[in-house]
């Protein structure tokens, strides 16, 4: 919701502003020069890149106004589920692991944490990786962190490509923009035998699309692109408390150590803390869900 609250204030400030100093709004109402830079900016978006990107962007355009990546409660979701697993593999062995990993969505110790089964990305992540340890119980701990490196390696570079060419589009916006107002200056050529107020009119529409275009760009696009970057990134660090709880585990962590490392892992902001796990691990050592 901030995001939109700052595009409100960007546009809001612009526009007030121009009313301060007397200006009349219809001046700035030119639709043709919305069709040719909208619908260019659109173009060059279409050629640059395939559907699945386009896709990908509107989603994460749809999903700004949520917020940023994963909150305290996801976390302390995820250091559950990953604390109960590691707990039971402890108690009964790593082949009690199987029927978990094998059929997640039968899992009773995922269906308790349903904000984990909705990251199916993550999910895949998770359950992967155990199965790797299954197929092969000997398997390294360094080679376990090349492979899930690799896995979140390959899904940033894709939940980060929207960004990208959404920072494109914008950083053309401009240059779009400059196309409107040379077309709006030949047809001002063409009027240039007319009446005062019709070659005025044609200079002003040339001048809103070299407008449009800046405020579109750094007022928007740009800043929008920025925003999605940053929800990628934040959500980059859901996956690195997975793999550190995996990775701690692996070296032959205790289930409460391993969960601590990838406390450590998380943002402040959304960090749980140490006495909401310990109590959280308590609840579930008590017979609890631990949340």
């Amino acid at each position: 919701m901030i995001s939109i609250i700052g595009l409100v204030v960007v546009f809001g400030a612009v526009v007030g502003g121009y009313l301060m100093e007397h200006g009349n709004l219809l001046l700035l109402s030119q639709p043709a020069e919305f069709v040719i830079i909208g619908g260019a900016a659109i173009g060059t978006l279409l050629v640059a890149q395939p559907m699945k990107t386009i896709k990908l962007l509107i989603k994460q355009l749809l999903s700004v106004p949520k917020g940023g990546g994963p909150g305290r409660q996801e976390y302390m979701d995820l250091l559950m589920m990953l604390y109960e697993l590691m707990n039971l593999t402890r108690r009964e062995g790593l082949l009690a692991l199987e029927s978990h990993v094998e059929k997640p969505e039968n899992s009773e110790i995922f269906k308790r944490y349903p904000s984990f089964m909705k990251n199916h990305h993550a999910v895949d992540f998770l359950c992967d990786t155990l199965r790797l340890v299954l197929t092969d119980p000997e398997i390294q701990a360094h080679d376990i962190e090349a492979l899930m490196d690799q896995d979140m390696e390959t899904h940033h570079s894709e939940e980060i490509r929207p960004s990208q060419a959404l920072q494109t589009v914008g950083d053309a916006l401009p240059g779009l923009g400059i196309v409107a107002a040379v077309l709006g200056v030949v047809l001002t050529m063409q009027a240039i035998g007319g009446p005062v107020e019709q070659i005025g009119e044609k200079v002003g529409a040339a001048l809103v699309g070299t407008f449009l275009g800046i405020l579109l760009s750094y007022g928007a696009a740009q800043p929008l692109a920025a925003n999605i970057a940053a929800k990628v990134d934040a959500g980059g660090q859901y996956y690195t408390a997975l793999k550190q709880v995996l990775l701690a585990f692996r070296r032959g962590s205790s289930p409460a150590v391993a969960v601590e490392f990838a406390r450590r892992s998380i943002s402040n902001d959304v960090r749980p803390s140490f006495t909401e796990l310990s109590e959280a691990v308590r609840g579930i050592k008590a017979g609890g869900k631990g949340k």
